[in-house]
């Protein structure tokens, strides 16, 4: 039952985490405007900015299956109490906090303010977006290093 969980749980990650990580570090090249002079604005793309803002959101939702596939996993392998896995747990809530209160919010008011405020603010605002992003993603590749190292773990590697 063990090896069903885990493996369950690594194609739920590869297949619900990796394409939010991707699409939402693609989102802020589509929805940044173009600069003033028209430097970037080959890159500029509302509806592909769009397409992938609908893979964070849909994403977002199925990865819930990676925590509780996760946790069922932990139970079975019994390190629910090992500190490598506890710290994942906390990262990996920081990071989904992080995707629901700042990456998807962020996405949604750069698509709604197309043509509304100044452009170096928006281009300001999509800068501060792949900011926050590339922690979202810093924070998954750590669960996923954690995960594979297990430091202290005694169930063996």
């Amino acid at each position: 039952m063990t090896k069903l969980l885990l493996s369950l749980h690594v194609l739920a990650s590869i297949l619900a985490v990796g394409p939010v990580t991707v699409a939402a570090s693609m989102f802020p090249r589509y929805a940044r405007p173009p600069a003033p002079g028209g430097a970037g604005a080959g890159d500029h793309d509302l509806r592909t900015a769009a397409f992938l803002h609908k893979i964070c959101r849909v994403y977002a939702m199925v990865g819930i299956a990676v925590p509780v596939l996760g946790f069922a996993t932990g139970a079975q392998m019994g390190v629910l109490g090992d500190a490598w896995l506890l710290v994942s747990i906390v990262l990996t809530a920081v990071a989904a906090a992080l995707l629901m209160a700042m990456v998807l919010p962020g996405q949604r008011e750069l698509l709604g303010e197309e043509g509304e405020g100044p452009v170096a603010e928006r281009r300001a605002a999509a800068g501060r977006l792949a900011m926050t992003t590339g922690i979202f993603n810093l924070l998954w590749a750590t669960v996923v290093v954690l995960m594979i190292v297990r430091p202290g773990s005694t169930t063996g590697a």
